[in-house]
C-alpha cells in the first residue's frame, strides 16, 4: 500500500496548508530587531581575515534549508508555541548583552530567535528536520573574547615551538623565546593572529559541511570534526615555519602581500589532510562493519 504522504493529492493538501506568511512576517522582524547587530558583524566579517567564511554561512544554510523545502511541506506544520519562549529568552538576552556590551550574547541571541520562529511556526518536526543548518549558523559568530583570550597563548607557544622545530631541521639558525623565534637578521613573534584558533573556526566549518555533503555516517562526521582540531595547530604551525624561510631568503616576502597569501595558501592545504583522513575513516568505517556483519552471522 502506498503511503499518504506519496499521494499527490495528499501532498497538495499538505502544501495548502503551509502559510509562507507568518514566515516572511516574522523573519521581516527579526532582521529589523537584529539589523544593528548583523550589520556590525558584517563589518566584522569583511575586517577580520579569520572571519571571511561568516559570509558563506548563512548562504549555505540558506540552501540547505531550500533543499530540504520538498521534505519539510511533506512533513506539515505542527506550530509550537513553546518556540515563542525561546524567542522572548533571546531578547531578554539581547537586551542584557546591549547594557553590557556583550558582544557574543547579542549575535548568539540571533541564532536563538531563528530557532524559535522554526519551532513556533513549523513545530519539532520541523526543527528536527532543520537541525543541522540551524546549527552551522553559530560558526558566523566569533568566539566569546574570554575563552579566545584562555586559548590563544597556549597555542602561540605550540606554534612557535613547531615552527623552530621545522626551522632547525632546515638548518636554519633560530632561538625560541617563548612565542618569539630569534632568526640571523629579524625578530618573528607569533602574534594572537597567528595562535590558530580563528583558523579552527574555519576548518571545522568546512569540515561540517564536507561531512554533510561527501559522508552519511555520524560516527565518520564526528571524527571529520575532530580531526579539524590537530589539522589546524599543524597548519598553522607550518604558516609560522614558512614565515621564517621566507624571512630568511628575503625578509620582504615575510610581510604584507605575501605574508596574506602564505595564510591562504596553508590554509587551502589543510583541506588536503583532512580529505585523506576521511578516505581513511570511511575504509576502517568498512571494515569495522563488515567485521561485525561476519561476527553476527557466525
Amino acid at each position: 500500500m502506498a503511503s499518504a504522504v506519496s499521494n499527490p493529492a495528499h501532498q497538495h493538501a499538505i502544501k495548502s496548508q503551509v502559510s509562507w506568511f507568518p514566515i516572511i512576517w516574522f523573519s521581516g522582524l527579526v532582521l529589523l530587531c537584529y539589523a544593528p547587530m548583523l550589520i556590525s558583524l558584517a563589518r566584522q566579517w569583511g575586517e577580520d581575515q579569520d572571519m571571511g567564511h561568516g559570509f558563506f554561512v548563512p548562504l549555505i544554510a540558506g540552501w540547505i534549508v531550500w533543499r530540504k523545502k520538498d521534505e519539510l511541506l511533506a512533513l506539515g506544520t505542527q506550530p509550537n508555541w513553546w518556540g515563542l519562549v525561546l524567542v522572548a529568552f533571546a531578547a531578554i538576552q539581547l537586551y542584557i548583552a546591549s547594557l553590557g556590551a556583550e558582544l557574543f550574547l547579542a549575535r548568539t541571541a540571533f541564532v536563538i530567535s531563528i530557532i524559535g520562529i522554526v519551532m513556533t511556526l513549523g513545530g519539532i518536526r520541523w526543527l528536527r528536520a532543520l537541525a543541522f543548518p540551524l546549527f552551522l549558523l553559530f560558526f558566523m559568530i566569533p568566539i566569546p573574547a574570554i575563552l579566545y583570550n584562555r586559548v590563544t597563548f597556549p597555542l602561540q607557544l605550540l606554534a612557535s615551538q613547531v615552527a623552530a622545530g621545522v626551522l632547525t631541521a632546515l638548518q636554519i639558525p633560530v632561538l625560541r623565546d617563548g612565542n618569539v623565534l630569534e632568526l640571523a637578521d629579524r625578530q618573528l613573534s607569533v602574534v594572537e593572529a597567528c595562535s590558530g584558533i580563528r583558523s579552527l573556526l574555519s576548518l571545522s566549518f568546512l569540515c561540517l559541511v564536507y561531512g554533510y555533503f561527501f559522508e552519511r555516517r555520524i560516527g565518520v562526521r564526528v571524527l571529520l570534526l575532530a580531526a579539524a582540531i590537530p589539522v589546524a595547530i599543524v597548519a598553522n604551525a607550518g604558516r609560522v615555519a614558512l614565515t621564517g624561510i621566507l624571512t630568511s631568503v628575503k625578509p620582504e616576502l615575510a610581510a604584507g602581500f605575501f605574508h596574506t597569501a602564505s595564510g591562504w595558501v596553508i590554509f587551502m592545504a589543510a583541506l588536503a589532510p583532512l580529505i585523506g583522513l576521511h578516505q581513511v575513516f570511511t575504509r576502517a568505517a568498512r571494515f569495522v562493519h563488515a567485521r561485525r556483519q561476519y561476527a553476527f552471522s557466525r
